[in-house]
């Protein structure tokens, strides 16, 4: 059995569509208070406010590191 990382109480991951959803023992989601707390602390930040020069350098590592990973192969 896994445990929550906010509370230790003890859960199941349960598939619900295609999300993987914390259940308690009982059936009830589980929610805690520290996870609810925790989630909304979370900074979203929008690409207008990232340096310009940032994003250029981290798309540049990425199609990089895509041109040198081998292409897969179809099967047809």
């Amino acid at each position: 059995m896994a445990r929550c990382r906010y509370c230790n109480l003890e859960i199941t991951w349960m598939k619900d569509g295609r999300k993987n959803v914390p259940v308690e023992h009982d059936g009830a989601v589980h929610k805690c208070d520290q996870m609810i707390n925790s989630r909304d602390s979370l900074r979203k930040i929008s690409p207008s406010e990232v340096d310009p020069e940032l994003l250029k350098q981290y798309e540049q590592a990425i199609n990089e590191k895509a041109a040198k990973s081998p292409k897969k192969k179809k099967n047809n």
